[in-house]
């Protein structure tokens, strides 16, 4: 069995999409640290001050890594549960959209952001202080990714039914906003928040034509052409509108990526759809 699952974990990492591939990471390191824990607490204490990121900077000085390796750990079950399906769910509606090969670049730099937020929570609330762990900072870029991209995306929840992103974002800020204000895990909704501007403003430079973490980017002359900064892509593979069948293909595809941001990706007819799938399916 045990033989079984391994092959499964390296078949994942190896071919999987990056939404995947972190996810397995994020779990697989849970069940070290988790066992850790449980078996040699001494040491597990030990450790844990060299991955999480701590409030005082002179600590972060020596342990500059730990702005990273802190992403990585959490600290209970529910905890990583909670972050790694919200991260399945939103991950695949931003990569959907914006293409995966810029998830993890943004899920990396709200996990930084997210720790320089937390550090910098300390010195307005003095109740923020230790170390901090957890995914959430990052995570909350990915969600804030989808939500600026298509905020009129739908999907169903539990109890309430089909729900547009944008109230979810906007809930989900709302209570962070009052976090930072509390006295319980306020450094840590200062983290989210730090993590959610990374996605919105890296949505908002992708809208203007600039893309951060693509050499390829560059300021936007027309319109027209920041909309193509946007691309829509059908799960891994690109779009790129020099190998479309012609101009008015790219311009099928702008007036799509108009509909989804104003209606969400379900108010396309199938029509609309095929013609995202052939666009996404272009080779490069």
């Amino acid at each position: 069995m045990f033989d079984s699952v391994f092959k499964d974990i390296k078949y994942y990492l190896k071919f999987g999409d990056i939404i995947t591939r972190l996810i397995i990471i994020n779990v697989i390191i849970f069940f070290i640290t988790a066992l850790t824990n449980a078996f040699a607490p001494t040491f597990y204490h030990q450790v844990l001050p060299y991955l999480a990121v701590p409030s005082d900077i002179s600590v972060l000085l020596y342990r500059p890594w730990t702005l990273i390796t802190h992403g990585f750990i959490h600290d209970g079950l529910w905890h990583v549960i909670f972050n790694m399906l919200t991260l399945y769910w939103f991950g695949n509606i931003a990569g959907d959209l914006l293409n995966f090969r810029r998830i993890l670049p943004v899920f990396l730099s709200g996990i930084l952001f997210g720790a320089l937020f937390f550090i910098a929570s300390g010195y307005f609330n003095p109740s923020v202080g230790g170390y901090a762990v957890g995914a959430s900072a990052g995570v909350m870029a990915i969600v804030f990714m989808a939500v600026m991209a298509s905020p009129d995306y739908e999907i169903s929840l539990i109890l309430l039914g089909r729900v547009k992103i944008k109230y979810i974002g906007i809930v989900v800020l709302f209570l962070d906003l009052i976090g930072v204000a509390g006295q319980s895990n306020s450094g840590g909704h200062a983290a989210h928040i730090g993590g959610a501007i990374i996605g919105m403003l890296y949505v908002f430079g992708l809208r203007n034509g600039f893309d951060i973490f693509s050499s390829k980017a560059s300021s936007p002359k027309t319109k027209k052409s920041a909309k193509r900064t946007l691309k829509v892509v059908h799960k891994k593979q690109p779009f790129s509108d020099k190998n479309s069948d012609s101009n008015s293909l790219q311009d099928q595809v702008d007036q799509i990526l108009d509909k989804i941001k104003k209606d969400g990706y379900n108010s396309l007819s199938d029509v609309e759809k095929d013609i995202l799938y052939k666009a996404s399916n272009t080779e490069n």
